[in-house]
Formats: structure tokens, sequence, C-alpha cells
């Protein structure tokens, strides 16, 4: 009898340690999923510089981020009853690429972005620039490339064979015009260093015709008679191309227009001065409110038939910030911008504060 009675005792006294552990498993220890929720609201005078300059004008402009962690399952639950969190699983995230594959294609989308932010401000400025090309951009590897394991997503191919070329497109002719199963010598940079690696070409499943097997893109870099720079530390993506670019045009032609305002806002931009959809926008208005933002550029995107069928509930980029801004009762005015030429426009439409 006393020994059963000990052992009851020994389990009751046992039990709260016991509920401690599951308390540190549940909110220590990740599982296989991310949460996306709320980032940062980033003053863009911080990230660029023109004419070795920073902006020091009333105002300010700024970029918002989605901030993305590793679950645990009490996060996860915390998740799945919050309006601006949300449980993705790592494929929904990265898709099929490592996390540091992922990692250097956000950077890359971040280069690209601001390189077209900072071509469109000079247009507007009307200052003279050129484009540079600094070889082939690795955006993925096919498994069976002869180069995997050697050449990395987020490498930039320079030349193969000893040839270097003026853009991606005569690069792909030049290795077209080769045989499947030659051996080809590829120069490439990782990570700021010059490499070399050797391989045979593959047959592409695309066209039948010769590879290396990796997807590509130009990589390029823009010069000007004005310099410009813009540095946004370890943020990835290219969601900030619209704040950049008005963030640079203010610096270059000094015309004070923000009038003294705080104006956040999100937006790819492309050549052509077009604001483009991007994800977490719900997400962005949050943290850009919470940081007492005044005005919130959205993309007024247009919604082709075919993302309605993929997705009939499917609203615009604007639609969904003035749905959020709503949910948190803000005073932050949303706007809506197909192009950065709307977000000037409206911009003059402000009064000095």
């Amino acid at each position: 009898m006393n020994n059963k009675h000990e052992e009851k005792v020994s389990i009751k006294s046992m039990l709260p340690f016991a509920v401690v552990i599951l308390l540190i498993i549940l909110m220590i220890f990740p599982i296989p999923y991310y949460i996306e929720g709320p980032g940062t609201t980033e003053n863009l005078k911080e990230f660029v510089t023109v004419d070795n300059k920073k902006d020091s004008e009333p105002g300010a402009f700024y970029l918002t981020t989605v901030g993305v962690r590793k679950a645990t399952l009490a996060s996860a639950l915390k998740a799945k009853f919050s309006d601006f969190q949300e449980l993705v699983s790592k494929e929904d995230l990265m898709g099929s690429s490592s996390s540091s594959e992922y990692e250097r294609i956000q950077q890359y989308y971040m280069d690209s972005s601001k390189n077209a932010a900072i071509e469109q401000a000079l247009k507007l400025a009307k200052v003279s620039y050129k484009m540079s090309f600094k070889g082939v951009y690795v955006l993925a590897v096919e498994d069976n490339s002869s180069f995997k394991g050697k050449i990395s997503v987020g490498d930039t191919v320079t030349g193969i064979d000893g040839k270097i070329f003026k853009s991606s497109e005569e690069f792909v002719t030049y290795v077209k015009k080769q045989k499947v199963g030659q051996v080809v010598s590829v120069n490439y940079l990782q990570d700021g260093k010059s490499k070399e690696a050797t391989g045979k070409l593959i047959e592409l499943s695309t066209d039948k015709k010769p590879g290396i097997g990796i997807g590509l893109t130009d990589h390029t870099e823009i010069e000007s008679s004005i310099p410009v720079e813009i540095d946004a530390g370890d943020i990835g993506g290219p969601s900030a191309g619209l704040m950049f670019t008005l963030e640079t045009y203010e610096q270059l032609t000094q015309k004070g227009i923000r009038k003294g305002h705080k104006i956040a806002g999100t937006g790819t931009i492309n050549t052509d001065g077009i604001v483009g959809r991007i994800g977490g926008i719900d997400k962005k208005v949050v943290t850009a409110s919470k940081n007492g933002t005044e005005i919130f550029f959205a993309p007024n995107d247009e919604i082709t038939k075919e993302m309605k069928k993929a997705e009939p509930g499917i609203k615009t980029n604007y639609e969904e910030a003035k749905a959020a801004a709503e949910k948190i009762g803000t005073k932050m005015k949303i706007v809506p911008v197909k192009n950065v030429q709307d977000a000037l426009n409206y911009l003059e439409t402000l009064k000095e504060k």
C-alpha cells in the first residue's frame, strides 16, 4: 500500500515538470512552417544616397516589409486566430528552392528593383545614364545540368570558353550553336569571387537545343552622370521599387514633393514606370499605420480573366489595402497608383505641412 501511495505522490510531483517541458516544446521548437506577419517600416533617407548626399528635407518616404519567421506549435496556433498573420509551408514560401537559394533570389529581385527605380527616377529627372551588362544572372539550375553543384542560384555567369557577351540573348545564341555533350568552360562570379567550371552541354527539354541547364536573366548595373546608390541591407524582394523611385527622384530634383508628409507604400516598378502587384499588402498596411504614416500608396493592378479563373475571389492590391485599413480603423489614407506618374500627380495635390 505504501509503495502505491508513494508512486502516486511521485507522479503528481512530476506533473509540473512535464507541463513545463511541454510548454517549452510548444514555445521553442520549430515546426516545418513559417509565419508571415507585419514587418518593419523603413525610412528611405537611410537607404538612398544621391551625389554622395543624404535626404534632409522635411517628411519622409518609407518602404514596408512583411516579417517572416519560423513557426512553433504555439505561434502557429496564434497565427490561426490572427487577422494579419499567416501560416505558410516552406514550399509555399520558397517553392523548390533551398533556404540559401531563396535568399539569393530575393537579393536578385531587390537588385533589379533598385536598378529599375534608379532608371525611372533618372528618366523623370532628365538625368543622363546608361545600362551596363555584367553577365547572366542564374535564377535556377536544372537537376540534370553537369554544372549543378558548381554554379549556384545567385551566381553571375560572365563568359563561356573565354568569350564574353553584351546580353543574355548573345550568350544563349552562342551556346545553342554548340553541340550536346560538348565540354565547355564557364566563368562566373560567386559571392564576389571569380570562378571557373567545366562541364558538358545538355539537351534542353524546352527546345531540344544545347544548353548548360540554367534559368537566366540579364544582370545589369546603371551608371549615371549623378551618382545614385541604394543600400537596402539584408532586405530582399522587388516590392520597394515604387518607393525607391520616389525617394531617388526627390533627391535628384530637390522639389520637396513630400511637402513634409510621412508617406509609405509598396509596389514593384518596371522600365515603363508601371507599378506592379506584390504579396502581403495587408500586413504592410498594418506596419505603416503603427509607425504613424499618413499616406500609403497601393498598386491598383489589373486583374486578368486568367487570374479570376484561378482565384475567383481575387482583389487588386488597392482593394486588399483598403480592406485592411478599414479593419484596423486607421486614419492613414490609401491611395491607388497604376504607375509612378499617378503617385507624382497625387503628391502635387498635397498641401505643405
